[in-house]
């Protein structure tokens, strides 16, 4: 809703502009006036799932207890800029976050130990980059992927460290697989999550 129709056309004509601009978010308008905001335009909001923008108008009593007990989003703005801003924001954060693996180092398998509870550590040598305690890990052999797990544990010298750089030693044992030899590769990743636009 809008103060005056020239106003409401503004915002309108902005709407759709961003619209052309958006991917694969769309944005509907399901009602536009001008006037104070009321009651009807709050049940139509409630039926909907809509959001209800105010440009230059507020609600009237009963629609902003109507609009409290519906639980319905009323967002004011007096700068039309302003209102495509956050629209353009919400419309963004709608979007899953795109997924993009970033490799963080490899390492190879230059020795292997049986530990009492079966577990098998890998002595491992870091080729480039750095390994994290934190990253996601492939053991490949000849090239072909082993397995996809994570890090259980990582250590220099029998202390636990966050992560370890290229052209140093470390062990390292890697939750749920065993089958680990000399010669084996691993390459350590980890998963970005970029917001879209």
């Amino acid at each position: 809703k809008a103060d005056l129709q020239g106003s409401l056309e503004a915002l309108l004509g902005s709407l759709v502009k961003l619209n052309e601009e958006s991917g694969s978010v769309k944005l509907t308008t399901v009602l536009s006036g001008t006037g104070a905001i009321n009651d009807s335009d709050v049940n139509l909001a409630t039926a909907s799932g809509a959001v209800i923008i105010g440009f230059n108008v507020r609600p009237d009593a009963a629609a902003k207890r109507s609009a409290d007990a519906a639980n319905i989003d009323i967002r004011y703005y007096d700068v039309i800029y302003h209102l495509i801003e956050d629209i353009r924001a919400a419309m963004s954060g709608l979007l899953d976050p795109e997924k993009r693996e970033a490799t963080d180092g490899y390492a190879e398998v230059r020795n292997t130990f049986r530990l009492p509870s079966r577990d098998v550590v890998a002595g491992l040598y870091v080729l480039d980059g750095k390994i994290n305690r934190n990253s996601r890990v492939r053991v490949l052999r000849n090239g072909a992927v082993l397995t996809d797990t994570t890090v259980s544990s990582l250590k220099r010298f029998k202390d636990d460290v966050r992560e370890v750089a290229a052209g140093y030693e470390c062990g390292s044992t890697l939750d749920g697989f065993n089958d680990i030899e000399v010669g084996d590769q691993l390459e350590f990743y980890h998963i970005e999550e970029i917001a879209r636009t």
